[in-house]
This record gives structure tokens, sequence and C-alpha cells, in this order.
């Protein structure tokens, strides 16, 4: 996979607190940076298929359970 360059600008604090933790781990700013973003980036996915799938249910019109619905069908061992 070809690395690219990305530049950023962060708060003078954000970037001491990295260059800290770097520092005591040995990890480079980089890697941290890079799971940041992949983290944020499957989180945002996820995210937005829980919205697609919520505007699906909505348009269909499908039933829905109240939370104490849904415990007392999953302790009674009923699918929902």
């Amino acid at each position: 996979m070809a690395l690219q360059q990305v530049n950023i600008k962060m708060d003078s604090e954000l970037v001491s607190a990295l260059d800290a933790i770097a520092k005591r781990t040995g990890r480079s700013k980089t890697y941290y940076l890079t799971e940041l973003v992949k983290e944020f980036l499957e989180d945002a996915e996820d995210y937005a298929l829980a919205v697609e799938a919520l505007e699906e249910h909505r348009r269909n019109g499908s039933p829905t359970l109240t939370h104490s619905e849904f415990w007392a069908r999953v302790n009674a061992g009923a699918t929902a």
C-alpha cells in the first residue's frame, strides 16, 4: 500500500500530548494518528449503516419494542 502524506494543524496541547505518548511508548505520532483515523472511519461507517437501517425500518412501518418489551421477550426466550 502506497503511503501519502497528510498535513494537519492541531492545538499545541494536543501535539504535546501526542509527542509525550509517542516518546513514552516508542511509537511514532504517525502510528497513533493512523490508528485514530482508522477507528473513526470504522465508527463513522457503523453509524451510517445504523442510520440507513433505522430509516428503512421507519419507511417499512415495522413494529418497534420498548426497552421493557424487548427484555421481556429475551427473558421469555422469544425472538423479536
